[in-house]
């Protein structure tokens, strides 16, 4: 009789796994002390609370990429230095609120690495949001003409981890030099970004009409930040694909 009221105070508090462990509990537990049956009831409902967090990170981020860090491709031809990957699997570069730069040409997998990187920071608990930049700047217009533009640029500056893709598609305006700029500024020592595209960032000058505006820019990424240089002979959306038709042939054996 005790349980009952138990188990309805514990789903009142949002506890919920301990209240269905004990209004359906395990019978292989009954011969734990009540220190241990306890002990296993709370890890239960902290790892749910802890997946149920991930996951809504995971959903919050909006990747790009269904992309995991274990499942990187580290070719020769790709040149991807493996233990700069496990140095940055730890999340340590976002303690330090440091950068990370991925350039490559199409198909060397720069979003996949920067998505799984991503993916990496929110299983460790860390708030990332992904962006194409184009996307980005369409969504920075909208947010002026719909007066939240400083809302708007608040949520950016609180991510611990920004992801911005396919920078360098196009030259950019005076006025979406001044709006990266803005970003770059405020995020400058106090969270990490990671920008991913085909152009080297030694030729992001090139990308803006203002020396000045390109020049702080850059003094705000690049001197505290990861250079990743990929390359690959063979499309790795092409090695993807041949990977996935590979899979669905043995199904159908």
């Amino acid at each position: 009789m005790l349980n009952n009221p138990t188990v309805e105070k514990l789903k009142d508090m949002k506890l919920k796994v301990m209240a269905q462990l004990l209004s359906d509990p395990d019978p292989a537990l009954r011969e734990l002390s009540f220190e241990e049956r306890f002990g296993i009831m709370v890890e239960k409902e902290w790892m749910s609370r802890k997946n149920s967090r991930i996951k809504r990170l995971l959903y919050n981020a909006s990747l790009g990429v269904n992309a995991c860090i274990e499942d990187i491709d580290y070719t020769q031809d790709r040149k991807i230095d493996k233990k700069i990957i496990q140095t940055l699997s730890t999340c340590t570069f976002l303690i330090q609120r440091l950068n990370i730069v991925i350039s490559g040409k199409t198909g060397t997998g720069k979003s996949y690495l920067a998505c799984a990187l991503g993916n990496n920071a929110c299983r460790h608990g860390y708030t990332v949001k992904y962006y194409r930049m184009p996307e980005l700047l369409l969504e920075i217009q909208d947010a002026k003409s719909e007066n939240r533009y400083s809302k708007f640029m608040k949520q950016l500056q609180n991510v611990k981890l920004l992801i911005l893709d396919d920078i360098g598609l196009k030259s950019y305006t005076l006025e979406e030099s001044r709006d990266i700029l803005e970003i770059a500024e405020s995020r400058y020592n106090k969270a990490s970004t990671i920008l991913s595209g085909q152009v080297p960032h030694t030729h992001w000058y090139d990308l803006f009409p203002d020396p000045t505006i390109a020049d702080a820019i850059m003094d705000r990424i690049i001197h505290n930040t990861y250079i990743l240089a990929l390359d690959s002979k063979k499309s790795m959306r092409e090695v993807m694909a041949e990977k996935t038709i590979k899979e669905i042939r043995l199904t159908d054996l």
